[in-house]
């Protein structure tokens, strides 16, 4: 159990120093999951669309609510909300899809609402604190401060190309 522990401790470290080193500040698309603000690299998001109910699909995980044909293009759609555990995952006049392009592959993500395009500088840019916990925060890559604002950022291609999402061939 400690060396379990030890060696989470250890990669969270490693991921922290990388986060320092790779953050750099930038642009990020902000967006809300239940109370929390998220933040992701704007290079990541190819558009912003309407939410509109996708196309099931048999035996998908709960939280792959399907897909969309997008220009020709058949894009899935996660539920991020679902996929990250928020109490509830209405759909109203603000919920969203984020398109994304992640290594090549369009994938939508859906969100309670988005907020804004926000730019951080290096020194906004705090890393994400240890929780010991089973959650898997791997793809938390810091918490940025506007104002008396914090943002959850994000390495949303890390989490849309994880093995347990199927979305991704990770081999390429």
């Amino acid at each position: 159990m400690d060396m379990i522990t030890d060696t989470a401790r250890v990669a969270r470290h490693e991921a922290a120093r990388t986060v320092q080193a790779t953050h750099n500040g930038g642009e990020f698309l902000t967006f809300r999951l239940g109370g929390e603000e998220y933040g992701i690299d704007i290079l990541k998001v190819q558009e912003i669309r309407s939410y509109e109910v996708p196309t099931r699909i048999a035996n998908a995980p709960p939280f792959i609510k399907g897909v969309v044909n997008l220009r020709g293009v058949i894009v899935p759609i996660v539920d991020l909300r679902l996929k990250l555990g928020c109490d509830s995952a209405d759909y109203n006049g603000f919920t969203v899809v984020i398109v994304l392009n992640v290594k090549g592959r369009v994938v939508g993500a859906v969100v309670d609402s988005v907020s804004d395009v926000l730019e951080l500088a290096p020194d906004a840019i705090k890393p994400a604190p240890e929780i010991a916990s089973a959650v898997d925060a791997s793809f938390i890559t810091g918490i940025g401060s506007v104002s008396d604002r914090m943002l959850i950022l994000m390495d949303i291609e890390s989490l849309m190309a994880s093995a347990e999402m199927g979305l991704v061939n990770t081999n390429d």
